[in-house]
């Protein structure tokens, strides 16, 4: 198996568990499969997805943005040090309410660079051409599984608008970041992004 489908694997598991738990995105946890209900295997799925991408996104010459990076330490400690917890049936796996608030890192204000992501459709013209979205790590963020934390959406304005053939067709976004935050019903992101560049995600 390559390293797309891999990824694609990994991503597309909390969807399935999501489906048949009929989450909502106003939620504040995660249905992940039994074996990813943890908060440590929660952030070991987001640094897979980073990992991946950026093995197969090597070569390009802008600066390729890591999602983990856009996490704070103290976050990723939280994570880290939750104790384990048994899960049985299909109960959620809660975040702890402090990564949920949306802290930032500083100094990810004004790095230029691309990052791989998800969309989930915010904007878009009468013939779907998507205008403004939350870029998201992995499939299905917001749309059948409750939102990641606000560090980890991207919020995307595209004025010139693109197309996508399938929600789980991953794509890149080049431009600036920014610290902003944006609340509607969807989710809530704590980075923004007014996009140079929307692409299809390709091996380069």
């Amino acid at each position: 198996m390559d390293s797309v489908s891999v990824f694609m694997l990994l991503v597309a598991l909390p969807v399935y568990d999501a489906l048949a738990s009929k989450s909502s995105c106003g939620e504040r946890y995660l249905m992940l499969p039994a074996f990813l209900k943890s908060s440590r295997a929660l952030m070991h799925l987001v640094a897979m997805a980073s990992l991946l991408f950026a093995a197969m996104g090597a070569n390009a010459e802008l600066r390729e943005i890591d999602w983990l990076e856009l996490m704070p330490a103290e976050d990723l400690a939280l994570l880290e040090n939750m104790p384990e917890v048994e899960h049985q049936g299909d109960g959620p796996a809660l975040l702890p309410d402090e990564i949920m608030t949306g802290r930032v890192v500083p100094e990810m204000e004004n790095v230029t660079g691309r990052i791989p992501g998800f969309v989930v459709p915010l904007k878009t013209t009468e013939d779907m051409r998507i205008l403004e979205f939350f870029l998201v790590p992995y499939y299905g963020a917001c749309i059948h599984v409750p939102p990641p934390p606000p560090n980890q959406i991207i919020h995307v304005k595209y004025p010139e608008g693109f197309t996508i053939e399938a929600l789980y067709d991953p794509i890149w976004v080049e431009g600036t970041v920014m610290i902003q935050r944006t609340e509607n019903d969807i989710g809530t992101s704590s980075y923004a992004i007014s996009a140079d560049a929307v692409s299809p995600y390709e091996q380069y």
